[in-house]
């Protein structure tokens, strides 16, 4: 069985053979065994590139941090992560200038989404809705459990080897609950750009 180091777009650590874009860190999450036995073990959830000045690790060390992976970017923020400041700089640059409070600090950032990612309190929205948020966020059907990627007003299913086929969001009914935490979505709307799988922009 693959390890347990895939991330979905709610932040549940599961069991995937596919290969992500992103690494993430939240932390010692594992056991000696390499078994996931926390969610977290630190306040700053933070995503990088797989390759950073050809520094290689195996997987799970005892003692050292989870490595964990993300299909691609907007995945990555609608679990609550947010960019690397090292090997991530100009995306988290980027990231706290669209922030939605000027002049932000990284550890501001950190205690926003953990308060996010935990308050519980995410917004129920109609199709017609879906339409004010912008590209990048993740939403998830509720009657079927469906992660949802919202481009350029069509809806791709998420899974975590990539992006299904374009459905106009006329095409679908229901409520979505949306994902991504709410200081991200603003950070998005005030022009900040989530790397997406190629799945779903090559369409």
């Amino acid at each position: 069985m693959p390890l347990q180091n895939r991330v979905n777009p709610e932040g549940a650590i599961c069991h995937s053979p596919a290969r992500g874009t992103l690494m993430g860190n939240r932390g010692c999450l594992h056991d000696g065994r390499r078994n996931i036995v926390a969610n977290s073990k630190r306040d700053a959830w933070v995503t990088c590139l797989l390759d950073f000045k050809e520094r290689k690790r195996p997987l799970m060390q005892p003692g050292q941090y989870t490595e964990l992976f993300f299909l691609d970017e907007a995945t990555a923020l609608a679990a609550g992560h947010r960019p690397c400041a090292e090997c991530r700089r100009d995306r988290y640059k980027a990231f706290l200038a669209a922030w939605p409070e000027k002049g932000v600090k990284a550890g501001e950032v950190d205690a926003c989404l953990k308060r996010e990612r935990s308050d519980g309190q995410r917004p129920l929205l109609g199709v017609d809705q879906l339409r004010t948020l912008p590209d990048g966020v993740l939403v998830k059907h509720l009657s079927s459990g469906t992660f949802y990627l919202l481009l350029g007003g069509d809806a791709y299913a998420w899974s975590f080897s990539g992006y299904g086929a374009r459905q106009p969001l006329p095409t679908l009914s229901g409520q979505f609950r949306v994902l991504t935490p709410a200081s991200t979505v603003a950070a998005m709307k005030n022009g900040y750009r989530p790397d997406i799988h190629p799945s779903a922009v090559s369409r």
